[in-house]
């Protein structure tokens, strides 16, 4: 059973994310906040699964509210609700460790389909569209850095066909295209990038991208 937290300041809004998820086997609406220090809270006291976050609330916005979240190190996970595709507070999001982010007139199997892949530890935004995503706003989501790769703790740990796989995890290569582009089985791939997530300590891949970038193995193409 996964378990949901609806966090939205739009009472119509969160009443028919409600309905949908109550309406659908497997899934339990156990609450819902109508701002982020109430989504905090929330999840503090009902350890939800996952947390159905909208970026625009009064007061702590879902941004803030994602931070301490995962800052508290629970086993939570944040799926932020944005009304543009193109919306920079949804970067924002992404860096401060959401697990993707959805748009709000997702198709209710869209949105059901996230959840569940963000309750599993999958990301919800595909390797393409993340980069996409990341290359039209880099500039506000990643802070600039004068760190050179090799002096990056976090990537002390990889081998370097492991470092090869962050490297193309982070252009946004599918594990098909990885497995083509390294003479590698998707199997072994696949491995690979599981090794390589727990070596960084990314929560998933979107989480593998930013840190790449970070690192100075991948730029912004603009």
């Amino acid at each position: 059973m996964t378990t949901v937290l609806i966090a939205d300041d739009q009472p119509l809004q969160r009443l028919g994310f409600r309905m949908l998820l109550d309406g659908t086997p497997g899934i339990t609406v156990v609450g819902e906040a109508d701002n982020g220090a109430q989504a905090v809270r929330s999840v503090a006291d009902l350890r939800p699964d996952v947390v159905l976050m909208d970026v625009r609330m009064p007061g702590m916005d879902g941004i803030e509210a994602t931070r301490q979240i995962v800052d508290a190190g629970g086993r939570t996970r944040v799926l932020i609700l944005t009304t543009f595709d193109l919306d920079e507070y949804a970067y924002s999001g992404l860096r401060a460790g959401a697990s993707g982010f959805l748009l709000k007139d997702a198709r209710p199997e869209e949105l059901l389909a996230g959840i569940e892949a963000v309750a599993t530890g999958d990301a919800v935004v595909s390797p393409q569209l993340t980069r996409r995503l990341l290359d039209a706003h880099a500039h506000d989501v990643l802070a600039p850095t004068t760190q050179q790769t090799h002096t990056d703790p976090r990537l002390a740990a990889l081998s370097e066909r492991e470092h090869e796989v962050l490297v193309a995890i982070g252009t946004g290569w599918t594990n098909t295209e990885i497995a083509e582009r390294l003479v590698l089985t998707e199997s072994t791939v696949k491995k690979h990038v599981g090794r390589v997530l727990a070596k960084i300590g990314a929560r998933d891949r979107i989480q593998a991208v930013i840190i790449a970038y970070d690192a100075g193995l991948v730029t912004p193409r603009h």
